[in-house]
């Protein structure tokens, strides 16, 4: 693999992929949520550079929206 020869699109994948498997290694939920929600917009992102792939783009949408309700949640007590 040549490294020059990586696109645009697939460096965002990469990127996203990375960040999701760090989030994973967070021991608090706050911080999993935060880094896991940065990855799912960096998927959404790659989604779109890749023409428009509708299910990385919904599916990463979801998981957003869910991480950033349950942030909101927890900043409000209501959790």
């Amino acid at each position: 693999m040549n490294f020059l020869e990586i696109t645009s699109a697939e460096w965002i994948g990469y990127i996203a992929t990375g960040v999701l498997l760090v989030s994973f290694t967070m021991k608090q939920l706050r911080t999993l949520r935060i880094v896991n929600a940065i990855a799912c917009v960096l998927f959404v992102l790659y989604g779109i550079l890749l023409s428009n792939a509708w299910p990385i783009i919904f599916s990463n949408a979801a998981i957003f929206c869910i991480n950033i309700y349950n942030l909101y949640l927890k900043k409000n007590n209501k959790v």
